[in-house]
């Protein structure tokens, strides 16, 4: 049961939960002064679960057939049979449903646009197909996650809402592109689109960093709209500097440290925003 369970975490990449998650949560807070109640709390995190998890069954079933062509990623459960391909569709199928029903906790505008985020988030493992672009279709999925929060606690959408989520977007999108450089031979070879493909590592590199210094933008415009003390800009500082020195890693186009670049910077930066919320929120 163990090795099942680490093979389904495996599956859906659950240590990148840190990503989108605490982003949610400076929604909530925000939304909510401060103040969100524990059934809230709970239900939205729920929520992501239930949709970070389709999303990332739906993806790994679909793309099953590439990940065995890619060494990167030929020893995923869903390439090795681990875990068959029946097994993932109806894990994806529960996923999807868990968020409906949480959705349906929360208040009937969040239930009502349960559709919503299940086609977003299933509709961007087709996007690698057909465009280049790709990644900006995984950020508007992932992006959606902090306004999909926003509503879940106050049943209507704000513009501070949609500016965190465009700057979800955006930072989503820039370290992806980073995170796509290690496939572009790959993408090449197997006619799959891509910006590292498209553009090559030093364009691909020049287009992440406009995509993150829009993000800072976004976060900026976050902070006038919602209302948050000194120490929320104080957060953005410290997340702008991390995204900085995230560039600065692999400024040369060397790929040695993508992995510190990817997920420990990225990790840090969420991480970050929603502590300085919290501090913002309760000081």
């Amino acid at each position: 049961m163990i090795k099942t369970l680490q093979h389904y975490l495996e599956l859906i990449k659950f240590s990148h939960t840190v990503f989108a998650l605490p982003f949610a949560l400076v929604a909530v807070l925000t939304a909510t002064h401060g103040s969100p109640t524990l059934p809230q709390v709970f239900w939205v995190i729920v929520a992501m679960a239930g949709a970070r998890s389709g999303a990332m069954g739906f993806n790994r079933w679909l793309d099953r057939k590439f990940d065995a062509e890619n060494p990167r990623t030929s020893k995923r459960p869903s390439v090795t049979g681990a875990i068959n391909p029946l097994a993932i569709l109806m894990m994806t199928g529960g996923s999807y449903s868990v968020l409906v029903i949480a959705s349906a906790q929360l208040n009937p505008l969040a239930f009502y646009l349960s559709p919503v985020a299940i086609f977003l988030t299933a509709f961007y493992s087709f996007t690698k197909r057909f465009t280049n672009y790709s990644h900006l279709f995984l950020g508007i999925a992932i992006g959606a996650a902090p306004v999909a929060a926003w509503i879940a606690v106050t049943g209507k959408i704000s513009v501070a809402a949609l500016t965190l989520g465009t700057s979800v977007l955006f930072w989503i999108a820039g370290f992806d592109v980073l995170y796509a450089l290690q496939d572009l031979e790959f993408d090449r070879q197997t006619g799959l689109f891509s910006i590292p493909a498209r553009f090559g590592i030093q364009g691909s590199l020049l287009i992440a960093r406009v995509f993150h210094a829009i993000t800072v933008l976004m976060w900026l415009l976050f902070y006038y709209w919602s209302g948050l003390n000194y120490w929320f800009a104080l957060g953005l500082l410290v997340g702008t500097c991390l995204l900085f020195w995230e560039h600065w890693l692999i400024r040369d186009g060397k790929l040695e440290k993508l992995d510190m670049a990817f997920f420990n910077m990225n990790g840090y930066i969420s991480l970050t925003i929603f502590m300085f919320t919290c501090l913002a929120c309760w000081l």
